[in-house]
């Protein structure tokens, strides 16, 4: 996964650098040259668990996925137009796409008022409106064949953030567990996570207000006190660009992750989101000489506001113990 994990930052690299002359657009709302709030990031967790909270449910199956774009507040009845001009195309009953060149651009939650085929022009065309109890206005963008950031350089504009991602926690626990161990007496196989959240530039209204996002990079490494790198700075999540996989949901997210106002079975929780993210889903403690190590975690959001968070471990195997406890 670490190796999966540098390639695709390396890609993704490159991938930025090629799009930074990707001319910038407005907003798909009034006032569309005023930035708005987002009340969701690209790379949120979306997850809906088929259990309930109270039998399994943040361990159990369930629907998890990647958000692939941003939701900006709009309440209901809020006129949604394209930042780009092209072609409409209905995707159902509450979603138009609009092809531009070299550009897609999907819109979510809206009752359409176009049609198929349909010349659209950035900023005066009405594609539809925001249907009833959702409160906001999802946008995808689709550069070439993969979903893209709209906060990304060339997306849309103006976009300024002044909050700084945060890190809440790092901690181990046992592969087959939700529950931390002790950071002074690890040995054996464990699993080390992190808990990371973003605060919204803008304030969010509603329901949603105060609620977290995800950072756009969570970076980590191991590092012996007094001694050797033996993880150098890897990415743990990186949604400057594009998406991980769908499948690889529960290698970038940990269990016990779930989304702002989370489903489990038939009950809506109306709580904050919990992001935690696999630094290490299996790390065997007994391939490293017995001491104190450090993880540390950088988190970044897409305006390079930073910050770091350090947590000591101390490895102590026993001869011929393969676990604590």
């Amino acid at each position: 996964m670490r190796r999966r994990l540098l390639l695709i930052a390396a890609v993704l690299t490159l991938a930025l650098s090629a799009s930074t002359g990707a001319s910038a657009y407005p907003w798909p709302i009034k006032p569309f040259h005023e930035q708005h709030p987002i009340r969701a990031n690209f790379g949120d967790p979306r997850t809906r668990f088929w259990n309930t909270m109270l039998t399994d449910g943040l361990e159990g199956p369930g629907l998890f996925q990647f958000h692939n774009g941003i939701d900006i507040a709009a309440s209901e009845g809020t006129p949604v137009y394209p930042v780009l001009s092209g072609t409409a195309q209905l995707i159902d009953a509450a979603a138009v796409l609009v092809r531009s060149p070299g550009r897609k651009f999907q819109y979510y939650h809206i009752q359409p008022v176009v049609h198929d085929g349909q010349h659209v022009i950035a900023g005066r065309t009405l594609l539809g409106r925001v249907i009833r109890a959702v409160n906001h206005v999802h946008l995808t963008e689709i550069r070439g064949r993969r979903v893209w950031n709209p906060l990304a350089p060339g997306g849309i504009a103006p976009y300024d953030d002044d909050t700084k991602p945060e890190v809440d926690a790092i901690f181990a626990r046992p592969v087959s567990s939700l529950l931390p161990l002790d950071p002074e007496h690890l040995c054996g196989t464990v699993s080390l996570v992190a808990a990371a959240q973003d605060t919204p530039p803008l304030p969010v209204p509603g329901t949603f207000a105060g609620y977290p996002v995800a950072p756009a990079l969570v970076e980590w490494s191991f590092v012996k006190v007094g001694g050797p790198v033996y993880v150098p700075t890897v990415p743990a999540a990186d949604f400057r660009t594009t998406l991980p996989a769908t499948r690889d949901f529960w290698e970038v997210y940990a269990r016990g992750t779930y989304q702002n106002v989370p489903r489990f079975n038939t009950q809506q929780l109306f709580i904050p989101g919990r992001y935690l993210y696999n630094l290490a889903e299996t790390l065997d403690t007994r391939s490293y000489p017995n001491g104190i190590y450090e993880a540390r975690i950088e988190v970044a959001d897409m305006r390079g506001n930073n910050s770091e968070a350090v947590q000591q471990f101390t490895i102590a195997n026993r001869p011929g113990v393969t676990s604590c406890g």
